[in-house]
């Protein structure tokens, strides 16, 4: 599965991109050339993915959409983005997983987001007990 989100680019009538996601409909920013674009995109989607956890709604599995640009996470932001939705479809709770880590709720909290840097061996024992491991590879740009 990739974490690669796609993105549309619209030419705009000011000379700028506009860009919006299929897969994150709140998602829309902008950018005066195409990196620029794809560069407030990757800060966008995290806003937004930070937005829907916030407000315990669901966060979408990227979908393959031919043709279109694409927004990669960052190795942390995937990670928390994995353990709130085993989190959700296996119906536990911040209160239940801190139990079932010996932890306390503050850190559960720093756990989900994204703005914190989060250790790796914290995410891969909140994904273990949720019954999901961590795999990693690399692949060439």
């Amino acid at each position: 599965m990739t974490e690669e989100y796609a993105v549309l680019l619209t030419p705009d009538d000011n000379g700028t991109l506009l860009v919006t996601c299929p897969d994150i409909p709140e998602l829309t920013t902008f950018g005066v050339d195409r990196e620029d674009a794809l560069l407030r995109a990757a800060d966008a989607l995290e806003e937004a993915l930070a937005a829907r956890m916030a407000a315990r709604s669901d966060v979408p599995v990227p979908t393959e959409r031919p043709g279109l640009e694409r927004v990669p996470l960052s190795a942390q932001t995937r990670l928390k983005a994995a353990l709130y939705r085993a989190m959700r479809e296996s119906g536990v709770s911040k209160a239940e997983l801190a139990r079932r880590l010996s932890a306390h709720g503050p850190q559960m909290d720093r756990l989900l987001d994204l703005r914190h840097a989060s250790r790796l061996d914290s995410l891969e024992s909140a994904l273990h007990v949720l019954g999901r491991r961590v795999e990693i590879r690399t692949a060439r740009l």
